[in-house]
């Protein structure tokens, strides 16, 4: 990527920067006050919904004004208020969905290049350039809603290395993508700095990763301002190759931070012996355009008493089998089928006649309380207009009574550490809190089988052990019609290994 074109490296400057949600009482960041030298590389780290994300979307300028929020302090990039300097600085989103515009691949990562006026006969040589940075190697008519969640992240990050800007801002760019991919992107942005001298400032849980990126570490309080800053040595201490006193890295840890050689901490075993199964699989294809198969033929179970954890390559079609295990999308060929004790007394489908053993032929009711599904994207699953009521619609479509969807509601809000955002808009969550609210929301309805997607995504070390434990939880739990299961989708062996889990890999 040739420095000549691409916008000089600029500062950021926070001076007390503070920005709070317009339907939000809180805070979402406070405090900040920090300068970011032209070409400095800073890993940007806190607990979760301490305002990482927030701080990134300020120095971006994608705030909005004040019908949107109040902003307190000043916040400077290249030496103007950040929301007047768009186009020095390119972010790449938490949910890559929400910045997918346009239908094709190409088109796509074009459309910065446009809005800044590139030459047209430069655009596609830089479209070319930014799909090979990331390894997306698709053709650049492929329609972007056949993409996979790891693939449409590497294709937010072309859309910003395209347009080659002065300040390059990442929140979580490798939360979706499977280990070589992981690689691959941490790889492509080194490269894209090394030729440019961006500015880089990237949010991530996956700390050892980015270690030999960066030069600079910055940890943000979660009650507002600057928990540490220095190199990665004087805040991460021995456990990045550095000599700070543990005590530093140890209070980091307390506080959320992901510090490399201080684990969270983890479940003990499962309890119970393997059980039955309670989905059992046999030659199954699955698709989610009718006709274009992703994978398969599979033969697979999700038993009781344990956590099935499904990996693979990203595109190699693990989420469309999670959607189909969990009756959300028909077979397109082959089979699922439940149980006898999990398809007992399950309707079915209006007009489909009478219910069987598929769990695509229930009813959304009886889908409810016997398969859970979070979905891999948290928005795509946000009903209501509060924390509290997004808990409550599960429990309020069985017909509960009022004081039990209250009792259900209040325990979570507790156990998932939401109790401060009940009255908050879902949207204006962080991606780790949308994360745990959705696993919450799905909890509510009590399901005895649960289909998790990236479940762990964009949780700081204390939410990502309660999470774990929480799975762990529902692995030994039994209720009335028997024991539970579990079925997660990840690229998180942390997780896999926390949880003893049995490992079915998805090959294209």
């Amino acid at each position: 990527m040739p420095a000549s074109t691409a916008t000089p490296p600029a500062a950021v400057e926070a001076r007390g920067w503070g920005w709070r949600y317009a339907t939000r009482q809180a805070w979402a960041v406070r405090q900040v006050s920090l300068r970011i030298e032209p070409g400095q590389r800073v890993l940007l780290l806190g607990a979760s919904g301490s305002g990482k994300s927030t701080l990134l979307q300020g120095i971006a300028g994608v705030l909005g004004g004040a019908d949107e929020g109040e902003q307190e302090g000043s916040l400077h990039v290249a030496g103007l208020a950040a929301s007047a300097a768009r186009g020095h600085a390119g972010l790449v989103l938490q949910d890559p969905d929400s910045q997918t515009i346009l239908a094709r691949v190409g088109d796509d990562v074009a459309f910065g290049c446009e809005n800044l006026g590139v030459p047209r006969e430069e655009i596609w040589s830089r479209v070319g350039e930014a799909l090979d940075a990331v390894g997306l190697d698709v053709p650049l008519d492929r329609p972007t809603s056949a993409l996979s969640g790891g693939q449409k992240q590497r294709l937010a990050l072309a859309g910003v290395l395209a347009m080659r800007p002065g300040v390059v801002l990442l929140d979580e760019p490798t939360a979706n993508l499977d280990p070589a991919g992981v690689a691959e992107v941490r790889d492509a942005v080194g490269r894209a700095m090394d030729a440019t001298g961006a500015t880089l400032i990237v949010i991530e849980h996956r700390v050892e990763v980015w270690l030999p990126l960066v030069d600079r570490v910055i940890v943000l309080a979660p009650g507002g301002g600057v928990l540490a800053d220095g190199t990665p040595r004087e805040v991460l201490g021995a456990g990045s190759g550095g000599d700070a006193a543990p005590a530093v890295a140890h209070d980091l840890a307390a506080a959320g931070v992901w510090v490399p050689g201080i684990p969270p901490r983890v479940p003990p075993p499962p309890v119970h012996a393997t059980g039955e199964a309670l989905l059992t699989a046999h030659d199954l294809t699955v698709a989610r355009i009718p006709g274009a198969v992703v994978a398969g033929p599979l033969d697979v179970e999700v038993r009781a008493g344990e956590v099935l954890g499904i990996v693979g390559a990203n595109g190699a079609g693990k989420s469309t089998l999670g959607l189909t295990l969990a009756g959300l999308l028909p077979p397109a060929g082959g089979r699922v089928a439940a149980s006898a004790s999990l398809a007992a007394d399950a309707s079915p489908r209006r007009r489909r006649g009478q219910a069987d053993d598929d769990p695509f032929g229930w009813s959304s009711r009886s889908l409810l309380t016997r398969i859970g599904t979070v979905f891999q994207d948290p928005e795509h699953q946000l009903l209501a207009r509060t924390v509290r009521d997004e808990l409550a619609v599960g429990p309020r479509a069985l017909g509960l009574a009022e004081e039990e969807v209250s009792a259900r509601v209040d325990d979570l809000l507790d156990r998932l550490r939401l109790a401060r955002l009940a009255e908050a808009n879902p949207y204006t969550l962080s991606g780790g809190e949308k994360r745990r609210l959705t696993v919450a929301a799905t909890l509510a309805a009590r399901p005895r089988v649960m289909v998790l997607d990236e479940p762990t995504y964009g949780q700081d070390a204390t939410t990502w052990a309660e999470l774990v434990a929480i799975i762990a939880g529902l692995r030994d739990g039994v209720d009335e019609r028997g024991p539970l299961a579990v079925a997660a989708i990840t690229h998180d062996e942390g997780v896999l290994a926390a949880l003893h889990a049995r490992r079915f890999e998805v090959t294209r």
